[in-house]
C-alpha cells in the first residue's frame, strides 16, 4: 500500500538547453564558511511515531501500522546550504552522439558556472572503460573545467558500472571532511554491457555505497536504458530516479533535485525500532530493512530540509481491554548532523487507546499514515505485476492489480479517506492497462520510476504529469 497520492514519477521531456539551465538554478547558491555557533544550534532533524489509528479495537487482535518519521529542519537562509562534493557520471557510449551528448555537456558547464569556488567536482566519463576527466578538485574560477567538459565525443559500448565506481573514488578523496554532502548524478540512455551489468550487481553497490554517506541520483534517458537496473541503483543508495524521455519538464526536474534535494542536513540516518510484548511486527512496507524479534532496523540514508523521510512498519497487537493504553512502538533514529558536525540520537513513542466502540476506531484515523501506507503497499504490488508481465502472466498481473484496487477501496471508504480511494481508481485504471495490452515500454518505465519515487518519497512537486492512456 502506498504514501498518499501515488507520487507522479518525475517524467522528462526532450534533453535540450533545459537540462543546462536547471543545473544553473540548482546551483546558483553558494556554501557559506562553517562557524563554531553551528555546532551549537538544535539538532537539524526531528522524530515522531504516528499510528494509523490513535484508537484500536478493544478485547480483539489487531493490526496496526507504525510511521515512524524523521523531518529535517528547514535551513534559516536559502544560502545556507552545505557545500557539495559532486561527482557527475555521464554515459558517451555511442548511443548519446548528436543531440543528447551535446546537451549533457552543456549542462554539466551550466553547473560548473553556478557552483561555489568551495564546492568539489569530479566528471567521469564512461564507454567501453571509464575515464575521469576532471578529478575531484575544488571549483575555483572553472575555465579549465569548461574546455575539459566540452572536449568529450561520444562512442563505444556502456560501461555504467564502472562508471559509477569511478565517481565513487573520486568522492573518496573528500569522503572524510563533513562537511560535505556526496552526491553521485548518473546519466545514461542505454543499457549497462561492459561489466557488472544486472541489476542486482548496482543494487549491491549503490547499498555499499550509502554506508559511506554517498547517494546515487539516476536519468535514465529515452526508451532504451534498463530502469531496473537505474531504480535499483538509485535506492539502494537512497538517491533519486528520473525517466526523461523527451522535454519541458527538465528544467523543473533538475530544479528540484540539485536545488531542493542538495538541501542535506543530515545522512547516514539510521531507524532502529523496539516492540515490547504483545506487538509483534510483521512486516515493513516500502523500504528496505530488517526485522529481528522485536527489533527492526531501516537505514534512510540522507534527510534533506523542509521534508519528511519515513518508515512503515505493520504490526500486530494482542488483545487489550477496553480503556487500556499502551505503547506500541519505541523509535531511536540516529544520523549525522552536517551544519553541526556531530552525530545526533533522537527517541519517540508511540501509543495507542482501546475502545469496543468502532466509531471511535474510526474517528481516530490518520488519514497521512492511512494514505502513506497505501502508496507503499501499492508500489510493492505493482512491482510484482511488473515481475509476472515480463513472465508472460499478464492475466494474473492484472487480476493482482484489480485486488489490491478493491482492497484500497474498502479501505479508503471505511476510513473516508480520499486520498486512499482516489489512489485505488488509479490502481484500477492501471490494471485496465494491462488487461487491454497497453503496457508498453514506457508504461514499464513509469510504473518503476513511480514506484521507487514512492518508496523513497522522492519529492515529485515539481515534476511533469505522465500522459493518461486512452480506453479502448
Amino acid at each position: 500500500m502506498k504514501h498518499i497520492l501515488t507520487p507522479k514519477i518525475p517524467r522528462v521531456t526532450a534533453f535540450p538547453a533545459a537540462l543546462a539551465a536547471a543545473f544553473a538554478l540548482a546551483f546558483s547558491l553558494q556554501p557559506p564558511a562553517f562557524s563554531a555557533a553551528d555546532a551549537a544550534r538544535p539538532p537539524a532533524v526531528s522524530l515522531r511515531v504516528d499510528l494509523d489509528r490513535s484508537v484500536l479495537a478493544a478485547d480483539t487482535t489487531e493490526k496496526a501500522i507504525v510511521k515512524i518519521c524523521l523531518d529535517g529542519v528547514r535551513l534559516p537562509r536559502p544560502e545556507a546550504r552545505q557545500p557539495v562534493n559532486l561527482s557527475i557520471v555521464l554515459d558517451r557510449s555511442g548511443s548519446m552522439s548528436g543531440e543528447r551528448i551535446e546537451r549533457a555537456k552543456e549542462a554539466a558547464v551550466e553547473a560548473v558556472s553556478r557552483l561555489g569556488p568551495d564546492d568539489i567536482l569530479s566528471l567521469v566519463v564512461y564507454d567501453n572503460n571509464a575515464d575521469t576527466l576532471i578529478p575531484a578538485r575544488r571549483v575555483g574560477v572553472g575555465r579549465e573545467i569548461e574546455a575539459v567538459i566540452r572536449s568529450i565525443r561520444a562512442g563505444g559500448s556502456t560501461a555504467l558500472y564502472a562508471g559509477v565506481n569511478q565517481g565513487a573514488s573520486e568522492l573518496r578523496k573528500n569522503i572524510e571532511d563533513r562537511r560535505y554532502v556526496h552526491r553521485i548524478i548518473l546519466l545514461s540512455d542505454g543499457q549497462a554491457n561492459q561489466g557488472p551489468s544486472t541489476p542486482d550487481e548496482l543494487g549491491r553497490l549503490g547499498a555499499a555505497l550509502v554506508k559511506e554517506g554517498i547517494s546515487v541520483t539516476t536519468i535514465g534517458v529515452g526508451l532504451g536504458y534498463n530502469e531496473d537496473l537505474m531504480t535499483r541503483l538509485a535506492l539502494r543508495s537512497d538517491g533519486n530516479t528520473y525517466f526523461a524521455e523527451s522535454g519541458a519538464a527538465l528544467p523543473r526536474i533538475f530544479a528540484a533535485e540539485l536545488g531542493d534535494v542538495l538541501n542535506v542536513v543530515a545522512r547516514r540516518a539510521v531507524i532502529l525500532v523496539e516492540f515490547p510484548d504483545g506487538i509483534r511486527p510483521l512486516a515493513l512496507v516500502g523500504r528496505q530493512g530488517t526485522i529481528d524479534g522485536p527489533r527492526a532496523e531501516i537505514p534512510l540514508g540522507q534527510i534533506y530540509g523542509g521534508q519528511e523521510k519515513f518508515a512503515l512498519v505493520e504490526v500486530e497487537v494482542s488483545p487489550t481491554r477496553t480503556g487500556a493504553e499502551r505503547e506500541i512502538a519505541r523509535a531511536r533514529i540516529t544520523c549525522e548532523d552536517i551544519a553541526a558536525q556531530r552525530t545526533v540520537e533522537l527517541t519517540a513513542l508511540g501509543r495507542a487507546r482501546f475502545s469496543a466502540d468502532q466509531s471511535a476506531v474510526i474517528a481516530s484515523a490518520n488519514h497521512q499514515v492511512q494514505a502513506d501506507f497505501a502508496a507503499n503497499r501499492t508500489a510493492e504490488v505493482k512491482d510484482k505485476a511488473i515481475e509476472l508481465i515480463d513472465a508472460g502472466k499478464q492475466f494474473e498481473a492484472a487480476k493482482l492489480l484489480r485486488s489490491n484496487s478493491t482492497y484500497m477501496d474498502n479501505y479508503g471508504k471505511n476510513y473516508d479517506n480520499r486520498a486512499v480511494i482516489e489512489l485505488s481508481a488509479k490502481n484500477d485504471a492501471e490494471a485496465e492497462i494491462v488487461e487491454l495490452s497497453q503496457f508498453s515500454v514506457e508504461t514499464r518505465k513509469q510504473f518503476r520510476t513511480d514506484n521507487a519515487n514512492t518508496v523513497n518519497q522522492q519529492n515529485t512537486s515539481s515534476s511533469s504529469v505522465a500522459p493518461s492512456k486512452k480506453k479502448k
